[in-house]
């Protein structure tokens, strides 16, 4: 008989492990807890949720280029029978890197998921296609600006605030991830003036914009919360995911009375990436569970600005948000031959289609640093800035020019050093910024 799995992907760190036995003490643990002291009757019955060890890779640190042995490591690939959890994100977690992830220096640094795992998931309902259709926008990297600051204002400082960012050409502003429920700035009141704000914008530039506003509040209070802002106008919501969970984010994505899209912010993600030893790897943190539970926009720290990410790790996360179908998150064990199957794009496969989450590389960005931008992640992309709009010494209307003019530099093939000399507010952000193209 063909049992379905899912597989997790370890990242161990060990000066004088048995690698082999510590898999296979990881396989056994995390599903049917004991197996040599089982009696061969119950092994039978017991084999189906029995976890299988697939791979184990081990590096062993090479005295002659200088590597300690604090290095010595193993990738740990184990297959989990999906008979053991249901089908959510938070059991499959707690059943792959609950225990194990206080057992020492190992990261958890992939998922794969069976077709049957996948099936109960409809990833992002708007996805990047349906974000660009809402915003007329089919083909540039669009611009997103971010409320700088936010607390203690009243709503006419908001209100103001908001026009200026929309006046500037964004296509998208969000709330600071710190804005909750305030008696100045209370959610419905606070989206129906900055929505009365881009409309009166949209009549002076003709351009639709999305106001993205912090839904918070008592996890079972979120959903009326989001039915309030969304009847008050909101048109898009930020979500902190890593306080609430991947599962809140999943129900919130699926529930019918969710007909915007919704942006997910990284607020705790460096609790549990930047390690090399512990915590989970950025691609599965921030790429295939955001995408998977639902996010159509995820922010995620850039390698450009002030909060650095290694560029490898932001490839691997655009890669997982911009993967074309649930192929190429899937995992496939044939029981008995032992065998992966792996990225086959059968018809059935094509039938679990993803829809794409918009990357959005953020924090510390000027103008100056859209080249490497554009460069990295192409037209698929939202430039996300706060201070390198406001800050402008133009103003902020003029830090939302320069960034357009920094795009369309760009897209015209020009350095943005020539692009500047004609463009007054791109010249002056790279006067006070700098500009980087390589």
């Amino acid at each position: 008989m063909f049992h379905s799995y899912c597989s997790a992907t370890y990242r161990c760190y060990d000066e004088k492990a048995d690698f082999n036995k510590k898999a296979l003490g990881i396989a056994v643990g995390l599903t049917v807890g004991s197996w040599t002291d089982l009696p061969e009757a119950k092994k039978a019955d017991m084999e189906r949720h029995l976890g299988k060890v697939i791979s184990v890779d081990v590096h062993e640190p090479d005295s002659s280029s200088g590597e300690t042995v604090s290095e010595r490591y193993a990738d740990i690939r184990i297959a989990y029978p999906d008979l053991n959890f249901s089908r959510d994100i938070p059991a499959l977690l707690v059943t792959v890197f609950g225990k194990l992830s206080m057992d020492g220096r190992i990261k958890l640094i992939d998922l794969s998921f069976s077709e049957e795992f996948l099936s109960g998931f409809q990833g992002p309902k708007f996805g990047l296609e349906g974000v660009r259709k809402l915003l007329g926008v089919p083909d540039r990297p669009l611009l997103m600006s971010i409320f700088k600051s936010v607390i203690g204002h009243d709503l006419p400082t908001l209100r103001e605030q908001f026009y200026l960012q929309a006046l500037g050409g964004v296509d998208l502003i969000k709330d600071d991830e710190i804005l909750f429920e305030n008696p100045l700035t209370p959610l419905e009141k606070r989206v129906e003036v900055c929505m009365e704000a881009a409309a009166q914008a949209e009549q002076e530039t003709g351009q639709k914009l999305l106001y993205a506003v912090n839904l918070t509040g008592p996890t079972f209070s979120l959903l009326d919360q989001a039915r309030k802002a969304i009847q008050a106008g909101a048109n898009a919501l930020l979500f902190n995911v890593l306080a609430y969970g991947f599962d809140v984010l999943n129900e919130l994505s699926r529930h019918p009375d969710i007909k915007v899209p919704i942006m997910a912010h990284p607020a705790m993600a460096g609790a549990l990436y930047p390690s090399a030893y512990h915590g989970i790897s950025a691609n599965v943190l921030l790429g295939k569970l955001m995408r998977l539970a639902g996010a159509d926009i995820v922010l995620f720290p850039s390698p450009y600005g002030s909060v650095v990410m290694p560029r490898e790790e932001n490839m691997a996360i655009k890669q997982a948000l911009l993967t074309e179908n649930k192929a190429d998150y899937m995992f496939n064990l044939q029981n008995g031959e032992r065998t992966i199957k792996e990225n086959t794009h059968s018809s059935s496969h094509q039938a679990l289609s993803l829809r794409s989450s918009f990357p959005v590389p953020s924090a510390g960005i000027h103008p100056g640093l859209v080249p490497l931008i554009l460069k990295d992640f192409g037209n698929q992309t939202i430039v996300n800035a706060g201070g390198g709009i406001h800050g402008h010494p133009m103003g902020t209307v003029a830090g939302g020019h320069a960034f357009r003019q920094a795009i369309d530099g760009c897209l015209a093939g020009q350095s943005l050093k020539t692009y500047a000399l004609q463009h007054p507010e791109l010249n002056a952000a790279i006067e006070a910024w700098g500009l980087r193209e390589s």
